[in-house]
């Protein structure tokens, strides 16, 4: 068993057009993630024969308002339609609508009551179901708050895993991002253990700053034993900034996941 390494085209190549990142990313042999598929050539991205492996999977909407709930379904079934010319990726969604610089739509600052809590179970039980209608898989984010979300309900990964396990269907699992974990709760070994079973895809990034693994603090060669003590044969996307040269950033990449390979 060995993981399969992806690669974000928003964050590195920044420099080329997106279908001449995803070419490279390919070129590289690596898997590729892209975010907003809305303003995006798919049929041009399809043609490079890269694999995709995460997309977002809608468009606006969120889990605790019911309007905002109709609207989250409504264009993860747009989401599914796109998905099908990039072979059906995962399809990414997070506690609510994200904006510009990934700020909430519509953030919410206090407590994380228990109608929400209730409400949130709702939406993805539906989500769910829409999935496994069309045989696609939705995974649920963690992010942080403390730099790059503030705001965002159901953030923290412990979150995540309580609304994934709740809802117990193959079509809604965790993507687990490491970058945001480490921010909001640490503890990164015993997280990957407790989550395992229910992480449809990893994402990773080094902390602080954002950028690729041996950058900053995470020992990320470590985790790879853990996971690959544990069998993951799944997606480790690597969702981050280049510290330098994109070609060097990748490599590093690789390189603290041998033990997955």
């Amino acid at each position: 068993m060995s993981a399969n390494l992806a690669v974000c085209a928003e964050m590195v190549l920044t420099h080329l057009p997106v279908v001449d990142r995803v070419a490279q990313l390919h070129a590289w042999g690596f898997a590729v993630e892209i975010w907003d598929w809305s303003d995006k050539d798919l049929d041009a991205l399809a043609a490079t024969g890269a694999t995709f492996t995460s997309m977002t999977g809608y468009l606006d909407g969120e889990l605790v308002d019911p309007a905002g709930a109709d609207r989250l379904l409504a264009t993860a079934e747009e989401s599914i339609a796109a998905a099908r010319v990039l072979g059906r990726p995962n399809l990414n969604l997070h506690g609510t609508g994200l904006g510009p610089q990934g700020l909430p739509v519509r953030p919410h600052h206090g407590p994380v009551t228990g109608s929400m809590w209730l409400a949130a179970g709702r939406t993805l039980e539906r989500l769910a179901a829409l999935g496994e209608r069309h045989d696609v898989v939705f995974t649920l984010e963690n992010l942080n708050l403390a730099v790059d979300h503030p705001g965002t309900p159901f953030a923290s990964a412990a979150d995540c895993l309580a609304l994934v396990a709740h809802v117990g269907s193959p079509h809604l699992r965790m993507n687990l991002d490491l970058y945001h974990a480490q921010i909001g709760e640490g503890n990164l070994a015993d997280l990957l253990r407790r989550s395992i079973t229910h992480i449809g895809e990893i994402q990773v990034a080094d902390v602080p700053g954002r950028c690729e693994p041996g950058t900053g603090e995470i020992g990320y060669p470590f985790l790879a034993t853990v996971l690959a003590d544990l069998g993951y044969a799944g997606t480790i996307g690597l969702e981050a900034w280049a510290s330098g040269d994109d070609a060097v950033a990748v490599q590093r990449f690789r390189d603290a996941f041998a033990a997955t390979r």
